[in-house]
């Protein structure tokens, strides 16, 4: 799969060789390096010390001109234990999006990630991931598909194809109390999902504009065979009333079934494998998780008061009750940029993810946190007109089961000369669904979270600079007897480079807390040197 992420992210690079020369020289960099480290990590409570030395490789390229975005930042990390208190372990951690115009009306768009992630909502919250970490799961996930878009007369009509795929290791302790109810732990997913619409813009043939567009969606787990099916048809009116402000109104029909298969069953609970997933009942018939069938409907506002700013807000019916969305966008300025979403979805683990990769921009700010879990969080633009976005919703945990997804996200990035920050923040809900009986523990329970994130990075001079990063997150989990969780940490990084050689010293701190258990706090420590060709 990492092979699959870095040819991903080369084929794109070379993909978008069509740019012009002076495109190329004045937009395209590309920054492989290698890097050893020394890691030192201590339990501030007991007085436990663990030292490791890591080996690491990667590269760091952008290409932003007018017919290709495209930016890749991967690292693969060897760490290498000195005694065998820490396990010998390979990390990956990566994020690539691209946009490429292959000719007008054509586009290529792909993303793919690699990161280290929280399991168990019930289990231990890692936030700086050095030394041994409790319930973290390596993750790979990757989408890519064309878009068309073309005009029959005042008509425009467009068509998309999007193939994803996401595959997760199991985790290894989770930090789950003895004698909890297993979950089962996802494995891997493929999904497809095609669109088509038409449309006419106000004022072009009547005072409203109508779009018609239809979808057809279908993603298949390997966990006890899960199967989503969606089919969606539906109309849009958008009636203006002003020059920066408009009406919306549309409805249609959405079916929706999740199924899968029983778990297998020995003494009346679930047999589980070598990594702790369900095994599948080879003699189980296909089982209703979640179903919805029938028409839909939504009214709203849109506000445009200028090309920086557009807010939207809709209410109306969907999966069986009231169903809010909306969205900010604000380019403040050329360095200030806003993004805030309130989302309302039925979801899988795989497609939330694909589809949250899909919304990070195609021009990301890119951090040196030798401790952090990157790209499990929020993911910041380097343009104020694409401020970025946020995955602590989908990773709160992994679950197995199909969920009613709803939160909000909202994000802030700018750029002051030297100085870059960003802040994140949210709040994400869960309604699961599954056909219940044996080892389905989660059916019709809800969980939440909330998370706080901020970065910033500042020169120094042309030579050396320091970041940091701090957050704070809280989960609560339906289930009972499993209490609320509560993580909180900051890293700080000094860097000084000479030519091609560059040096690093990090520092970071962890507090957990969990009712029932100690809290624990931890403190981590790096000296690492890159060179960079």
């Amino acid at each position: 799969m990492m092979r699959a992420l870095i040819g991903a992210g080369i084929a794109a690079l070379l993909f978008a060789s069509p740019a012009s020369a002076a495109d190329h020289a004045r937009h395209k960099s590309i920054a492989p390096y290698i890097e050893i480290g020394q890691v030192l990590t201590s339990d501030l409570q007991t007085g436990d010390v663990l030292t490791y030395s890591t080996v690491a490789a990667g590269v760091d390229a952008s290409i932003q001109t007018r017919q290709a975005q495209v930016q890749i930042s991967y690292r693969y990390e060897r760490r290498i234990s000195w005694d065998k208190k820490v396990g010998d372990d390979d990390v990956h951690s990566g994020l690539a999006r691209a946009a490429v115009q292959v000719v007008p009306g054509f586009t290529m768009e792909g993303g793919a990630l690699a990161t280290r992630t929280r399991s168990d909502i019930r289990g231990a919250a890692p936030g700086v991931l050095a030394g041994n970490v409790d319930n973290i799961s390596q993750v790979y996930a990757a989408y890519a598909g064309p878009t068309l878009s073309s005009h029959v007369g005042p008509v425009s009509v467009g068509a998309s194809y999007r193939f994803g795929y996401t595959k997760v290791e199991s985790p290894g302790a989770t930090g789950v109390a003895p004698g909890s109810a297993p979950l089962d732990r996802f494995d891997h997913s493929t999904s497809h999902v095609v669109q088509a619409t038409a449309g006419v813009k106000a004022g072009r043939v009547l005072p409203v504009g109508i779009t018609v567009s239809g979808a057809y969606e279908r993603e298949n787990a390997s966990q006890l065979s899960q199967r989503y099916e969606g089919k969606y048809a539906r109309g849009d009116v958008v009636l203006p009333v002003t020059g920066t402000l408009a009406l919306t109104a549309g409805g249609g029909y959405e079916k929706i079934t999740v199924s899968q298969k029983d778990a297998l069953l020995a003494g009346g609970n679930p047999v589980v494998d070598s990594k702790g997933r369900f095994k599948t009942d080879p003699n189980s018939p296909r089982r209703i998780a979640y179903e919805t069938d029938g028409f839909i409907y939504e009214g709203g506002v849109v506000w445009r008061p200028s090309p920086r700013t557009t807010l939207q807000a809709r209410v109306g019916k969907r999966y069986g009750g009231i169903s809010y969305t909306g969205s900010l966008s604000y380019a403040a300025s050329r360095s200030v940029g806003v993004q805030i979403g309130v989302y309302d979805s039925v979801e899988t683990f795989g497609r939330q993810l694909r589809d949250g990769i899909a919304s990070l921009p195609t021009s990301f700010i890119t951090q040196r946190d030798a401790f952090g879990q990157q790209f499990t969080g929020c993911t910041y633009g380097a343009s104020s007109s694409a401020a970025g976005g946020c995955l602590n919703g989908v990773f709160q945990s992994i679950s197995t089961s199909a969920y009613r997804a709803r939160g909000v996200d909202a994000v802030l990035t700018a750029n002051r000369g030297p100085l870059t920050f960003g802040v994140g923040a949210g709040y994400a809900n869960r309604l699961f669904s599954s056909p219940g009986g044996p080892g389905f523990v989660t059916d019709g329970l809800t969980d939440e979270s909330i998370y706080g994130t901020g970065f910033v990075s500042a020169k120094i001079d042309r030579n050396s600079g320091i970041t940091g990063d701090i957050f704070a997150n809280y989960y609560k989990s339906g289930i009972s007897g499993a209490p609320a969780v509560l993580s909180a940490g900051a890293t700080g990084l000094y860097y000084h480079n000479f030519g091609r050689i560059g040096t690093t010293a990090s520092l970071g701190i962890y507090q957990f807390s969990q009712k029932g258990s100690d809290d624990q706090v931890s403190g981590s420590a790096e000296l690492g040197m890159r060179y960079q060709f």
